[in-house]
């Protein structure tokens, strides 16, 4: 199973990798939405950040338009997944051309015992993100920042961010920083790498930063 957008699969759910599962699931009191309108509502929203890619993933067999399916009966497993693509702010590369970034994101929950709880929780988050940028709280790359999509096993052959980045598990955010600086003038598309590769480093990176501990 794959957790990049680009090979996630809308069905059956594709949970991402590393993100906890609920044992017990409770009832919410977000009232009664359909899931067309829990999908309409997410896409709305991720619309509104100019999100591309949009992949909402369940255990709902899907319309002709790759979204779930309304008025069928229930899974066993409720959990719901959204997977997309963010711009980040562009970069300049050696040839003086300016490229625009994508990053891989997801959001995923499965607190709620129906599909469409879970997606409408999934929605609402995302609207609460949105209001960092409007009330200038913090901005959308840094709301971001925790929910980048990790590949899964295979597509890394099974290699942990301190595996990719050199370092040891432990590594500070020096360190990190160091060791993802080296890889990237390999890996970077300008200098003969790939977007792929380079994504991975950053996954890698981000991934690595979050482990380390506050001084």
């Amino acid at each position: 199973m794959s957790n990049t957008v680009s090979s996630t699969t809308a069905y059956p759910l594709s949970w991402p990798v590393g993100w906890p599962r609920v044992v017990s699931r409770g009832r919410s009191d977000f009232g009664r939405h359909s899931i067309a309108q829990c999908t309409d509502e997410i896409v709305r929203q991720l619309n509104l950040l100019s999100a591309k890619t949009i992949v909402i993933s369940t255990n709902l067999q899907l319309r002709m338009d790759g979204l779930p399916k309304s008025n069928q009966s229930a899974p066993a497993d409720p959990g719901a997944a959204v997977y997309f693509k963010l711009k980040k702010p562009s970069i300049k590369g050696k040839d003086g051309q300016w490229r625009q970034v994508f990053t891989d994101h997801v959001l995923a929950c499965d607190k709620w015992g129906r599909v469409e709880d879970n997606l409408w929780a999934i929605a609402k988050h995302i609207d609460a993100i949105r209001g960092q940028k409007r009330w200038g709280v913090g901005s959308i790359e840094q709301a971001f920042a925790g929910y980048t999509a990790l590949p899964a096993a295979g597509e890394t052959s099974g290699e942990a961010w301190w595996q990719v980045l050199g370092v040891l598990p432990n590594a500070s955010a020096d360190a990190i920083n160091q060791a993802y600086r080296g890889k990237a003038r390999a890996v970077h598309p300008d200098t003969g790498g790939s977007d792929d590769a380079m994504s991975r480093l950053n996954v890698a990176r981000d991934t690595g930063l979050k482990t380390v501990k506050p001084q």
